[in-house]
């Protein structure tokens, strides 16, 4: 029996220490479902430029800018965890829709951008963004809305937290990395783990602009009760905008009550 338990104690530490330095390949998924572009905003009919940034510390990002003849605004928008701007293009014809120029990248390590992603590399990616509309398009704080969506609206958020934006957009935002990991991997000791935080819960208390919280009641991945808790953690103003559907499905599947959300929510502020 003690040689059983010794085994199992083992191959539990031994998995304990796989997790803690494999969880980078867990949470950045730029291979998913590939790095290579798929399309562009063109293949939608929309106009676009190619971006070249490069962060302060030195990384190349790709990105796309898309512009708009009566623009009512800028929408910087910060994807999630997998994949890259080509699979978002859907996002950018409904910001054209809504009337807004958008910006979208690739982090470091995703899509055409060079680098390895981590969490202080996306928060760096993010203000080489926001320098770009700032300074090469001469945008002020004022006309520049900040969305994310799942891992990017921590990204957001951080932004958001060190320039106030005209307003920001969080879809299926989560707490922390640790409260997440903890759902899906509670059989591990995952907050002693984790190496990463992007800590919603203490960043949202600070901030100081609009807000809106997309949710999907049925998100399997961010859960709703997160969302809802980051929701009475914010100040005011503020909205909520509840969803049918999953976390990578809601905004096709109820997309009336999205794209009237957003619009309502833009236009208010």
């Amino acid at each position: 029996m003690s040689t059983w338990l010794l085994a199992l104690a083992g191959g539990y530490l031994l998995l304990v220490v796989v997790v803690y330095f494999y969880q980078p390949h867990l949470l950045f998924l730029p291979g998913l479902p590939s790095r290579e572009l798929a399309r562009t905003p063109a293949d939608i009919d929309l106009a676009y430029e190619t971006v070249q940034l490069q962060t302060d510390d030195g990384v190349r990002l790709h990105g796309w800018w898309v512009g708009h003849p009566q623009p009512r605004g800028t929408i910087l928008f910060f994807h999630g965890n997998a994949g890259n701007i080509s699979h978002r293009l859907q996002t950018l014809r409904l910001f054209h829709e809504l009337g807004y120029r958008s910006l979208i990248i690739d982090y470091r390590g995703y899509g055409q951008s060079g680098g390895k992603p981590s969490e202080a590399g996306l928060y760096a990616d993010a203000e080489a963004a926001w320098h770009y509309l700032r300074q090469d398009r001469q945008l002020s704080s004022g006309e520049i809305v900040l969305s994310g969506r799942s891992l990017g609206a921590a990204v957001a958020l951080y932004l958001a937290e060190q320039h106030r934006p005209r307003a920001l957009i969080m879809e299926s935002a989560f707490t922390s990395i640790p409260d997440m990991a903890a759902v899906h991997y509670g059989w591990l000791p995952v907050r002693w783990l984790s190496r990463y935080q992007f800590d919603n819960r203490q960043r949202i208390v600070s901030l100081d602009c609009p807000v809106l919280f997309v949710h999907a009641t049925e998100d399997a991945i961010a859960p709703y009760e997160q969302g809802r808790e980051l929701y009475q953690l914010a100040s005011q103003p503020k909205q909520w905008l509840a969803l049918n559907g999953g976390h990578n499905d809601a905004q096709l599947n109820d997309y009336q009550t999205y794209t009237r959300g957003l619009q309502a929510f833009l236009a208010r502020h």
